[in-house]
């Protein structure tokens, strides 16, 4: 089954944050909906539209940032009370624009989440969860994780109030009372979390940074059930959804922005685990979606999709068969127009021509002004910049996605640790690297040189553990006149560890222990720094225990760190050894003295090898079919007489020629990355045993190459017999 959408363009706003837009409930069924969208210059604003006209019904002066947009209403009554919140207070309009409530929350942080429950309000910011009920306080809870999101819902079978909170160390919190009553672990870390009303029962969905969607089991404290959407394809960070019954055959489907500009539409089955979701729609707008809503807009009877992007620019995906061939004259190709059409057209000229009159007049005026003899200075327009550094479990690489209200000229990039940077199949700018000094700490300088019209990047980018510092993107728009925004991401010594819940104790681990004269919140911040994902504050108790996985190996890590002291296990001795200088070198700064210990288990080396064995033998294989592939292309053997003398291995290569390359084109220098960390391997482990074995790495390589596992496991521990 397929779903037709037509695209519809309505109107432009500012700059736009996460749950901006809400679609007022309609007064009868299938009738227009007024529309409620929140910016970041503070306007509030509804419109409805008539005709394909935009009709403004109301619209707030400029203020603090809307960073959330929510609709209210007593319970068994239409939600149409909508509320905004900008830093730390609350602002309650009607649906005619008239204002009723101005709450000051208190809150020391400044407000990024926001849910209405009847006649509770749940505010939430980086840290702290505030419930309130007529905007009296029942009650907060300080969150050591970032909370992202917030909602609440009375549960169906004991009609408590329960309110969930969505928190970057991959964890939901269910609460009630303000009191934690079940921590829920997911596997990666939630962007929002959506409640699923169909047939009188509740279903709890969230969506993730790695772009799949799942269920939870709140009501029989389960926790996480399972993947709704698990979709490898496209790993892009969840932004928003909604549940409509967009097919008209009575089950809600599942609407979903991306932060790629993409938004699907799936039918799904939240009661059979066995019913996979199948995707009926896919449209990219090649813009981050900020807010979608499911609802009718545009004509009265016809659903849609009411989509506003980061930049502010809101358009309709609709149920409606639009005139694809609006645009062309009624001479040329038989097109014929209504009045209304050809009126409406003419209207559109005449505006674009007395804005191309005031943009000459103002460029005039400012040319003149940067002339004058007055001591006059150019203001630099404020760029705002949408940005995130997200680490890809399953390449091992971290994704850097840029995106400007305006069009991209350029971006550079310099680093001063040893970064690779990999293509991208959507990225259309043209790279170029220029020479630089390493001896001074400059390791990469490249430039992505956007073209017209480019408003949003996506970099790959590969680290080396061990490797820490600084990478730093210089962002030029293409405006007048010329600035750039600098923008900083740190690459921490660990940068390919995630947080884990489930840590298996069953394996060999090496252990490093720590004591010394150092705080809690200074070995917090220590580990912090060292490695991804790590909570700003440490926990209310007394020991803070953590676990790691890294993305590349699979080998595990764990923190357990109190006031004086601390230990740390994994089965790596690389990460040992890791934690080990980066600690002693964070203790010297600070001039704290300590005392450390660690334990190597030699076995754990054999553990590791057989870890990195089914990466290297499949790496090695497929540079093998590389080279194979382009010695079978020097003797031009294309022509089917030809082909048909090779035997079977030959033809598959050929036949899967493009899959082999693509695949190889992704990770082009993998082997020489698993042949670096085997050598980090082996130089960590006799660096423990007071070993230098430098001389001996040509030796290693060459083992490497002819590679088995009994061989390399010798060449480790020569002391064990084969």
């Amino acid at each position: 089954m397929e779903l037709e959408l037509s695209r519809v363009d309505y109107t432009i706003v500012g700059i736009t944050s996460t749950n901006c837009l809400k679609l007022l409930p309609p007064s009868a069924a299938k009738e227009t909906q007024k529309v409620a969208v929140a910016d970041n210059d503070g306007i509030l604003q509804i419109f409805s539209v008539k005709k394909e006209d935009i009709q403004l019904h109301f619209k707030t002066l400029p203020g603090p940032t809307i960073l959330s947009l929510q609709l209210g209403g007593a319970i068994g009554s239409p939600t149409d009370k909508i509320f905004v919140a900008s830093e730390n207070e609350v602002r309650g309009y009607t649906k005619k624009g008239k204002l009723f409530l101005t709450f000051d929350s208190g809150m020391t942080e400044t407000i990024t989440s926001m849910f209405v429950l009847g006649n509770d309000l749940f505010l939430c910011g980086k840290h702290i969860y505030n419930h309130f009920r007529d905007c009296k306080d029942v009650g907060s809870y300080l969150c050591g994780d970032r909370i992202v999101d917030v909602v609440a819902f009375y549960a169906d079978k004991t009609r408590r109030l329960m309110s969930l909170i969505a928190c970057e160390g991959r964890m939901i919190r269910a609460l009630e009372h303000a009191r934690v009553t079940l921590s829920m672990e997911v596997e990666s870390s939630p962007t929002l979390l959506h409640i699923l009303e169909e047939d009188g029962t509740k279903t709890t969905l969230f969506g993730t940074v790695d772009g799949r969607v799942g269920i939870l089991d709140v009501e029989n404290q389960h926790g996480f059930d399972r993947w709704l959407i698990d979709n490898s394809s496209n790993s892009s960070t969840i932004s928003c959804l909604d549940t409509y019954d967009m097919t008209g055959n009575g089950t809600k489907n599942l609407v979903l922005g991306r932060q790629d500009g993409t938004i699907e539409v799936y039918i799904i089955n939240v009661n059979d685990k066995m019913d996979s979701s199948i995707l009926i729609y896919s449209h990219n707008c090649n813009e981050s979606v900020s807010s979608l809503q499911c609802g009718v807009v545009g004509s009265p009877g016809f659903d849609e999709v009411l989509v506003v992007t980061y930049t502010g620019r809101i358009f309709g995906l609709t149920t409606e068969a639009t005139d694809k061939n609006v645009g062309g004259d009624s001479s040329v190709g038989g097109y014929i127009f209504s009045q209304d059409t050809s009126n409406k057209i003419s209207k559109l000229k005449n505006e674009i021509e007395d804005l191309q009159i005031k943009v000459a007049k103002e460029r005039e005026k400012y040319q003149s002004s940067t002339q004058s003899f007055f001591e006059e200075l150019s203001a630099i327009p404020l760029l705002a910049i949408k940005d995130s550094f997200v680490l890809s479990k399953e390449t091992a690489t971290y994704t850097l996605t840029m995106e400007v209200p305006t069009a991209i000229d350029n971006i550079l990039l310099h680093s001063n640790v040893p970064v690779a940077l990999l293509d991208v199949e959507k990225n259309s700018a043209v790279v170029s690297y220029s020479d630089s000094d390493r001896s001074v700490g400059n390791f990469l300088l490249a430039t992505y040189r956007c073209q017209i019209n480019t408003n949003r990047l996506e970099i790959k980018i590969r680290t080396i553990e061990g490797q820490y510092g600084l990478l730093q993107a210089y962002v030029t728009p293409l405006v007048q006149p010329k600035c750039s925004r600098l923008q900083q991401y740190e690459i921490k010594p660990l940068s390919l560890h995630y947080r884990i819940h489930n840590f298996d104790q069953s394996r060999l681990f090496n252990t490093l222990t720590i004591k010394g004269s150092f705080s809690l919140a200074e070995m917090h911040t220590w580990v912090y720094q060292c490695l991804p994902e790590v909570p700003e504050k440490p926990q209310i108790a007394e020991n803070t225990v953590l676990h790691f996985e890294s993305t590349f190996l699979g080998t595990i890590l764990e923190c357990s760190y109190c006031k004086g002291e601390a230990f740390f296990k994994t089965d790596n001795v690389s990460t040992i050894s890791i934690l080990k200088e980066f600690l002693t070198k964070e203790a010297t700064k600070k001039k704290i003295k300590i005392d450390i210990n660690s334990s190597i288990n030699d076995e754990s080396i054999n553990h590791v090898i057989k870890l990195i064995e089914p990466k290297l033998l499949k790496q090695k294989d497929l540079n093998n079919n590389i080279t194979l592939l382009d010695a079978l292309n020097e003797l031009e053997i294309t022509e089917e007489e030809n082909v048909a003398y090779l035997s079977s291995k030959y033809k598959d290569l050929l036949m899967n020629e493009k899959d082999i390359r693509r695949e190889f084109q992704a990770q082009p220098d993998h082997l020489d990355r698993l042949y670096g960390i085997i050598t980090d391997l082996y130089v960590d482990f006799y660096k423990f045993k007071g070993a230098n074995v430098k001389s001996r790495l040509a030796r290693l390589r060459e083992v490497l190459d002819g590679y088995s596992y009994d061989a390399l496991v010798q060449f480790f521990r020569p002391e064990v017999s084969k």
